[in-house]
C-alpha cells in the first residue's frame, strides 16, 4: 500500500531506537521485493551514520545466505538507479556497494 510507505520509512529512521531500525529494515528486505528495496534505500540515502550501520547489518544478514537472493537484489538496485525519485536512486546506489561486499555462504548452480 501506497500509504505505508512514508510510516515503515519512518520506522527504519526511528530517531529513538535503532532496534526499530534493524527490525525493520530486515523484515522489509526479508520480502525480497522492489517495494522493500525501495523503502530501504529511501531511508539509506538520508540515514546518519549509526542508522545506516544498522541497516548495513540487516542487510548482511538478510543477504549473507543465498547468492541468488543476493543476486536478485543487486539487480533490483540496480534498475532502481533510474528511479524518478533521487532519494531511491541515490539509497540504491549505495545498497549496491553494501550487497557488493557480500560473499554469501550458498552459491547457486
Amino acid at each position: 500500500m501506497p500509504e505505508a510507505f512514508g510510516v515503515l520509512l519512518d520506522l527504519v529512521l526511528d530517531p529513538r531506537d535503532t532496534f526499530v531500525t534493524r527490525l525493520t529494515t530486515e523484515a522489509l528486505l526479508r520480502r525480497k521485493d522492489r517495494v522493500g528495496l525501495a523503502i530501504v534505500a529511501s531511508a539509506l540515502a538520508v540515514a546518519n551514520p549509526n542508522h545506516s550501520d544498522w541497516i548495513h547489518t540487516a542487510t548482511f544478514d538478510v543477504f549473507s545466505v543465498s547468492s541468488e537472493d543476493r543476486d536478485n537484489a543487486m539487480r533490483m538496485c540496480e534498475e532502481m538507479l533510474q528511479a524518478a525519485d533521487e532519494r531511491v536512486a541515490q539509497g540504491a546506489r549505495q545498497l549496491l556497494v553494501v550487497l557488493a561486499e557480500i560473499d554469501p555462504v550458498l552459491r547457486s548452480a
